[in-house]
């Protein structure tokens, strides 16, 4: 428990909740562990596994006032309002003056429009804490909701002047100020704000955005630049500065913002679209070409985008192609300016210079990307914190297959070992000349273990001239091809211990992974880390559901054929591991992950479902059965799983959690 806290207090959440596991686990009667896990978890943005370990606790004490606070909290941020009042409700009937818990009150009457309730529950607030900061932003961003601008400014004014060392203070007047149009006096709150919390990225972009209004294109640049230098992989940054190149003619390093957008927002048009117009740029007429097709298939009414391919392919001599985009597109054109003008809209579009993160309108790729006001209505709420990893972009990938080795990289969580009683009788008769591991965390050889196995293997070599029926031998050397990678040579020693030992159950599982390997080899030469199935970061152009974030991408991806026939001497092989012993889980997980391959989804959750039969543990399969549940919309399951993976140390699953829930 103290190791727990003190991991807790220095914000390794997911550290933290390893330790609070091993203590449920020794005494599942105790409420505080329950409760310190819930924290952790609110603190990665699972809030329903928050909640649900705050209701644990509650139900072991239910005196734990704190419980229900933190579960008040996590509902609100579910959007329970009913339910996070309830608990507010009871920790005012023990602290009927708790401050925290007063503001939240008054908070949750906001976001349900409640607007009367908010000021009555406010203002006694701040009868109670007359100088409580954080209740006057609050009650100001109570007014500015309401339209009564006025009174905003007055809270805003007075928090800066109570406290004009607290940024967010000046953040907020300068959005208001931005707002009203006063860009010289958000400009002046935005420098405050960034002078008192040089690292939050948010008053950078807010700064570059007003800066872009007043037509400061290279003061707006270097405050996207400082968020990049801080977040490489912030996507509005990256976007905004992409269009900001564009425009200065930059159109090299352009390129190299969408690049980096499409890496981690596989869907996103607008940057296909701007990135198509920089390419048609430089010259690069095939991959301009490629991104424009794809914008067109999904936007066949984008009549822009049909004169820029006509363009592009008259530079290429396809004249009669050339001359089919521009006649549909004068078509499309014609029954759009129609349609504006009979709406009125026409004008009202041209004053806008932003969008949305949320808006998909193809036709407003060339404006600066804002926050979504959901979004930035939550962040009026709650200041940001360290150690937020749910919070970091990345590229999300099944976890990794299974396999037989000597060595194991390091990661900085504790995790539980893999054991199988296999391994364990294998490394007891002293075979091997090193402790057999398995793990799916390969780590790399330096040139001294490689030369060790060079080494190793002329020296099994010549013991296998003197004893070649020893099918040990054969499995040792295997397993030093395998690690120098000579997979050719490896596949012949598995090969050979299996003739000479039909049930040798280890040597079936290792060749079926080499063969995995060799197939990853030889269908993505370029880029082996495509073997995984690749996530969208970003949200679908087709469906609003926030599930449907990661629906996609599986059926786009085809840089694995799922109906090669490689696959079936690799199943092959893992159930003929399976057969001889059905207790080995790592068969079933790396079979499940060859089905995950080939898109058989439901398959692959029968073989997961097995391995975790066999270890409830298995934190590994839990998260990709959750990525095949998404697969096949089944997101309540999914997100149990993906609940159930970070909770025993994948840290992946809070990424995954926290776009599913938004």
């Amino acid at each position: 428990m103290i190791i727990g806290r003190n991991a807790l207090y220095f914000e390794d959440y997911v550290l933290a909740m390893q330790y609070f596991n091993q203590v449920i686990k020794a005494k599942p009667y105790l409420p505080d562990p329950y409760y310190y896990r819930a924290i952790a978890k609110y603190y990665l943005d699972d809030l329903k596994g928050a909640e649900n370990d705050c209701t644990e606790a509650i139900d072991r004490n239910p005196f734990m006032i704190k419980a229900y606070q933190l579960r008040g909290d996590a509902r609100q941020n579910l959007e329970d309002y009913s339910g996070a009042l309830a608990d507010y409700q009871t920790v005012l009937n023990t602290y009927p003056n708790d401050k925290i818990t007063l503001i939240n009150v008054g908070i949750v009457n906001i976001q349900e429009k409640n607007y009367d309730e908010a000021e009555k529950e406010l203002n006694n607030l701040l009868r109670l804490y007359p100088t409580y900061v954080q209740g006057m932003l609050v009650r100001g961003t109570m007014y500015q909701e309401k339209g009564d601008t006025l009174k905003a400014f007055e809270n805003y004014n007075q928090a800066i002047n109570q406290d004009k060392y607290f940024a967010q203070s000046y953040s907020m007047r300068g959005v208001l100020y931005c707002q009203q149009k006063k860009f010289d006096n958000a400009i002046a709150d935005f420098d405050e704000a960034i002078h008192l919390e040089p690292t939050q990225t948010g008053n950078y972009i807010n700064r570059g955005l007003v800066r872009y209004y007043k037509n400061d294109l290279r003061g707006a640049m270097s405050d996207y630049d400082k968020v990049i230098d801080m977040d490489p992989n912030n996507i509005i940054a990256r976007f905004n500065r992409g269009l900001l190149r564009a425009q200065v003619g930059d159109d090299n390093r352009a390129i190299e913002d969408f690049d980096v957008v499409l890496t981690y927002e596989p869907d996103n048009d607008m940057a296909y679209f701007n990135r198509a117009l920089l390419k048609n740029n430089i010259g690069d007429y095939t991959n301009a070409l490629k991104d424009l097709n794809r914008i067109l298939a999904e936007y066949p009414e984008f009549y822009s985008g049909f004169y820029l391919r006509a363009e592009i392919k008259r530079k290429q001599n396809d004249l009669k192609g050339a001359e089919r985009d521009i006649r549909y597109a004068q078509n499309e054109e014609r029954n759009i300016n129609k349609e504006l003008t009979s709406q009125g809209k026409d004008e009202k579009q041209k004053s806008v210079k932003t969008r949305e993160k949320s808006d998909k309108d193809i036709d407003k790729f060339n404006l600066l990307v804002v926050a979504d006001k959901k979004d930035e209505e939550k962040s009026k709420f709650k200041s940001e914190s360290r150690g937020k990893i749910q919070n970091r972009q990345i590229v999300i990938r099944p976890q990794d297959k299974f396999i037989l080795t000597y060595y194991e990289k390091l990661t900085d969580l504790s995790h539980f070992v893999y054991f199988s009683p296999l391994v364990d009788n294998l490394n007891k008769k002293a075979v091997l000349p090193k402790k057999l591991k398995i793990t799916n965390k390969e780590a790399s050889l330096n040139a001294l273990q490689i030369q060790e196995h060079f080494n190793s293997i002329n020296n099994l070599s010549k013991e296998i001239q003197v004893n070649p029926s020893n099918a040990n031998l054969y499995f040792a050397r295997g397993i030093d091809y395998m690690l120098v990678q000579d997979f050719t040579s490896a596949i012949e020693d598995y090969k050979k211990a299996t003739e000479l030992n039909p049930d040798f159950a280890l040597a079936y599982f290792n060749l079926a992974v080499i063969y995995t390997k060799q197939m990853d080899l030889k269908e993505n030469a370029s880029d082996v880390d495509k073997a995984g199935m690749l996530l969208e970061s970003g949200n679908s152009t087709k469906n609003n559901n926030s599930a449907d974030k990661v629906s996609h991408s599986a059926d786009k991806d085809k840089s694995i054929d799922p109906n090669n026939v490689e696959y079936e001497s690799i199943i092959k092989n893992y159930n003929k591991t399976i057969n001889i012993d059905p207790n080995f889980a790592y068969a079933y997980y790396n079979r499940a992950e060859i089905r995950f391959r080939q898109q058989d989804y439901r398959n692959a959750i029968l073989d997961y479902n097995e391995a975790i039969r066999l270890d409830k543990e298995f934190a590994e399969a839990y998260y990709n059965r959750g990525l095949c549940r998404f697969y096949i919309k089944d997101y309540d399951r999914a997100l149990e799983d993906m609940r159930k993976a970070g909770e025993l140390g994948i840290v992946e699953a809070y990424s995954i959690i926290k776009r599913m829930t938004e």
